[in-house]
């Protein structure tokens, strides 16, 4: 008995041992973490950059570790239509993948640019936004520092931060937070093998969403993003896979689209009674007030007083008193490469833009979108991106010869293009061989006057109908001059006699000529370094925040070079509002420079310093545009007969032109839309009140 209780007491000392033994083994073991894949890497790699499909740069990127951090490193160089720059950025993070520092630095002409600086201590964090003052504060989550153009080798941990903190939107730092959404999945084929990669939307870093491809590991693959410009980033060895990235970019481009306009565009109703509104047709200054305006199936059927005209039974009666009714706005100069200008444009009054380079695939689907498939947006004309050879060229698709001249106006014209637009590079042969098959076609020549020919007066002669660009077009006044128009400020250096003037108006209106000068860009572009863009453009804060980085703070110019270049773009538009008064068609165009707000600048600097009149600026943007895209009996004026395309203002522009930034709902292709959800829509502000 004695020796059994000894036994027992034994095998309970040995059974608590063992299961002493084995707690301890598994609390020694929960103490060594498994190895991860971050321990040891040393990773290096490279993006291809694109602008438009054509190769402009190359990002080489590094990821290693210490004991405690990982450290990444991107060197971006490009070559962008002849303009060199560079950008380096460090990325530290923990080994859980939470940054902690980074810096983000653009180098060009000897000049060090800070974009993004983010230092994190304990629970303070430090921001520094474009050289500008540092904020700091209390961070209580973690998140990412990112700003639009974030490099494609730090993006690369954006994406394993997401999969290993539970895929669930990201804070960032300066503002906003990330989203990424898987949307479906493409097999691309490399060197003859099939590799299968993961679609993604990440909205959050520019402007509406960038197209993500990740392989099985969650690599980062390719990307095509936006943000007023479209480009790709590809890693190096995938880049034959490129129509697949462009493809997949489009495909989620047009169903954003759709969601817009599931979201935004009402009911459709054959029959719309605008009531009480004050008329400003866009032929008069005579304003038609209380009056009824009755659109019939998208035209304008009736126009006339109260007690006088019937509103047929069954209409929509939308109250306007007190509003003005004036035609919808023309941008023609724009860039629309992604689908949020839709309600941007919309929300702002604009109707009808004239897209003045963009990639074909993406533009064409999206004018299709619009015009035969009743997405919401404004009508959109497309001119056809065409450069010549060199690294200083313009997109990819080029006419270095004869032969290619043809067959690039063959492209356009086949995909319902109504313009060819020459850039910069096309050598001064090409120019009349471009015009002569873009004429045979029933299509009209815009663009630059290129560097080899380098005189608006021969890029006329050479078949060009149309030009852009006021530093450009004011060659035109020294056609004695070679290649004046390659210098930008050259009017405060040379004498602008009234002799000049009246030999250029002459020339034009014998050619026909329509000009888009562009005055706007150069009123943001020649601010003084380090000055906000709402000194000019008040509205400029109103835009997308992930647009805000760039477009309010642009690189600027030296106070001198600020104070020459003003009195040059003044004296310019003074010459230009000659022109105008001798009856030269003027267009008013953005070229991006801040988005729908840009229109309102361009056109309020027409009345400003060219001297016109409020009605006659107004012309720039309505009925003129019409006119020179062949429109003018369709639209440009509130007509019985033409398109209902209305832009609805709290307030009168004759009275004040800055009035047209009152703009309160839009009317086109027979729908109706208030304003403040397309801002919404947009991820730009409300309108002031």
């Amino acid at each position: 008995m004695k020796n059994q209780m000894k036994n027992m007491k034994m095998n309970s000392i040995y059974s608590r041992f063992v299961i002493f033994g084995i707690v301890a083994l598994s609390l020694f073991s929960s103490c060594i973490s498994e190895p991860s894949r971050w321990d040891d890497i040393n990773e290096e790699g490279a993006f291809l950059v694109f602008r438009r499909q054509s190769s402009i740069g190359e990002e080489t990127y590094s990821i290693t570790s210490t004991k405690d951090s990982i450290i990444v490193k991107s060197l971006q160089g490009e070559n962008e239509r002849g303009r060199i720059t560079g950008v380096v950025s460090e990325l530290r993070l923990s080994k859980d993948l939470i940054p902690f520092y980074y810096n983000n630095q653009r180098i060009a002409n000897d000049d060090t640019t800070n974009i993004l600086k983010v230092e994190r201590s304990a629970d303070k964090i430090s921001v520094w936004e474009k050289d500008f003052d540092v904020v700091t504060k209390e961070i209580t989550t973690d998140y990412f520092p990112l700003h639009s153009n974030i490099p494609a080798g730090i993006e690369i941990m954006l994406y394993h931060y997401y999969f290993e903190h539970g895929e669930k939107n990201i804070p960032t730092l300066p503002r906003g937070e990330v989203s990424i959404t898987h949307t479906g999945k493409d097999t691309i084929n490399i060197k003859g093998g099939e590799i299968v990669l993961d679609r993604y939307v990440t909205e959050g870093i520019n402007w509406g969403g960038r197209t993500v491809w990740l392989d099985e590991s969650k690599n980062l693959i390719a990307l095509v993003k936006a943000n007023t410009q479209i480009r790709e980033m590809i890693r190096k060895g995938y880049e034959e896979a490129l129509p697949t990235f462009i493809a997949g970019n489009v495909t989620e481009q047009i169903d954003q689209l759709s969601d817009y306009t599931e979201a935004l565009k009402g009911p459709d109703y054959p029959v719309i009674a605008l009531v009480g509104g004050d008329i400003l047709d866009g032929l008069s200054e005579h304003i038609k007030k209380d009056m009824i305006l009755i659109i019939e199936d998208g035209r304008i059927k009736e126009i006339g007083k109260k007690g006088v005209i019937k509103i047929p039974e069954g209409a929509k009666i939308i109250d306007v008193k007190g509003k003005t009714l004036m035609p919808g706005l023309w941008d023609m100069h724009a860039h629309s490469n992604q689908v949020q200008w839709a309600p941007a444009y919309l929300a702002g009054g604009v109707t009808t833009i004239r897209d003045n380079g963009n990639e074909l695939e993406f533009a064409t689907a999206f004018r299709d979108a619009i015009t035969k498939d009743g997405a919401m947006g404004p009508d959109i004309l497309l001119a056809g991106m065409t450069d010549g050879p060199g690294i200083r060229g313009n997109g990819v698709i080029r006419a270095r010869s004869v032969e290619e001249a043809k067959k690039v106006v063959e492209l356009y014209h086949k995909n319902g293009y109504k313009q060819i637009k020459i850039y910069s590079s096309v050598e001064s042969e090409i120019v009349p061989v471009l015009s002569d098959e873009a004429h045979k076609r029933g299509m009209t020549v815009t663009g630059h006057v290129p560097r080899a020919i380098g005189n608006a007066k021969i890029a006329i002669e050479g078949g060009m109908d149309m030009l852009s660009h006021r530093s450009l077009i004011l060659s035109i006044l020294f056609p004695d001059v070679d290649k004046i128009a390659q210098s930008r400020l050259y009017l405060g250096n040379h004498d602008v006699s009234q002799e000049r003037i009246d030999k250029a108006i002459k020339f034009l209106l014998k050619h026909k000529t329509v000009l888009d000068p562009t005055v706007a860009l150069e009123v943001v572009r020649y601010l003084p370094k380090g000055t906000p863009g709402e000194v000019v453009e008040p509205d400029i804060g109103r835009i997308a925040y992930e647009l805000f980085e760039g477009k309010r703070f642009r690189s600027g110019v030296s106070p001198e070079r600020a104070e020459s270049a003003k009195a040059d773009y003044t004296k310019g538009m003074e010459i230009l509002g000659q022109f105008y008064k001798a009856g030269i068609p003027i267009v008013a165009g953005t070229d991006n420079i801040v988005p729908v707000f840009g229109l309102y600048l361009e056109i309020e600097t027409y009345q400003k310093l060219g001297g016109l009149t409020p009605l006659e600026a107004i012309k720039t943007a309505t009925i003129i545009p019409a006119k020179a895209m062949g429109m003018d009996s369709e639209t440009g004026t509130l007509e019985i007969g033409k398109e209902a395309d209305i832009a609805i203002l709290e307030k009168n522009p004759l009275e004040d032109i800055t009035n047209l930034r009152t703009v309160s709902a839009v009317i086109t292709n027979g729908n109706y839309y208030e304003s403040e959800p397309l801002w919404k829509a947009a991820d730009f502000k409300p309108n002031r009140p």
